[in-house]
């Protein structure tokens, strides 16, 4: 029996993701980042950024030359070094069973989202712990699957690295759930971009405890891992590379990830890449649309403008 091609797309790209990241730690280790700016000094880019993005998309395009990949970089060089290419799908993936939903999507409806390494602006200041490698798997226009890997999380093994996966309809792995602290609203939000907008709609919220860490990855692993309730940002700044696998991930979880107005971006292969209406994420024991609610209109107005 074959198996399912969204199967074997979440296969690779979990070994592709944790080859991305022996990448970002090599890069680090060398020490010479090779840092320049895209759109100013807090739109960074790093040899790490563009090997791991290589290292990504090439690997897919081999095994999957019909899937259309949008990568953070830009158009990347496939003609990579041989080292760098993945061609084992994780096996241990392809013992689940695959929804039946997702069975008959042909390659060419896939629409792969990568952010080779989510937090530049933490990796260049030695906050590794909130790096990530983003690789989200869309159907059409929705997020239906994930893959968050982190370069530096140390295992009790003493193993470096991990990587956590979501498949709507299958569920999540790689970590192990844990429910935020009750009669607490614990936020998440951005640590290098807090702008006035930013602190009125975290007011608006009435959290009891607000955790500023970088990255859209590590932000809904905050959520994953019961440290935070919800994440909140109201800003445009965040693109459709940041939330593709992050969403997938946590609604694969039973949390929910939407724009601010509590509206689901669409990840179709045409769209504007900016999340325009910022980004509100919910743990499965809150109410999204109670939390969207909340959210005051001139915030909404302010983002619509």
């Amino acid at each position: 029996m074959t198996t399912p091609q969204v199967m074997r797309i979440m296969a690779l790209s979990i070994n592709t993701a944790a080859r991305a990241g022996s990448i970002i730690r090599d890069v680090m280790q060398r020490g010479n980042l090779g840092i320049v700016e895209k759109e100013g000094k807090d739109d960074l880019q790093t040899e790490a950024d563009r090997s791991a993005q290589q290292c990504i998309i090439a690997s897919l395009s081999r095994k999957f030359p019909n899937l259309k990949i949008i990568g953070e970089e830009g158009d990347s060089n496939l003609d990579v070094k041989p080292e760098w290419l993945v061609t084992d799908e994780n096996e241990e993936f392809l013992k689940n069973c695959c929804p039946e939903e997702w069975r008959e999507i042909k390659e060419e409806e896939f629409v792969v989202w990568v952010d080779p390494l989510d937090g530049t602006s933490e990796y260049t200041q030695g906050l590794l712990e909130h790096v990530t490698v983003l690789i989200g798997v869309a159907i059409k226009n929705r997020a239906v699957g994930g893959v968050i890997y982190q370069p530096y999380y140390k295992q009790s093994n003493g193993e470096i690295g991990r990587a956590i996966w979501g498949l709507k309809g299958l569920g999540t792995g790689g970590f192990k759930p844990t429910s935020p602290p009750k009669g607490q609203m614990i936020i998440t939000t951005t640590r290098s971009h807090l702008t006035p907008l930013v602190q009125q709609a975290l007011d608006a919220l009435s959290p009891t405890e607000v955790i500023k860490v970088g990255g859209a990855g590590y932000k809904v692993l905050q959520l994953l891992e019961g440290r935070a309730h919800a994440y909140v940002f109201a800003s445009p700044g965040c693109k459709r590379w940041d939330t593709c696998a992050p969403e997938a991930v946590l609604e694969a979880y039973g949390g929910i990830l939407t724009d601010l107005a509590g509206v689901h971006y669409s990840y179709a292969a045409e769209v504007d890449y900016k999340n325009r209406m910022g980004v509100l994420a919910t743990v499965p024991e809150l109410k999204h649309s109670d939390i969207a609610n909340q959210v005051p209109k001139d915030i909404l107005d302010a983002l619509r403008s």
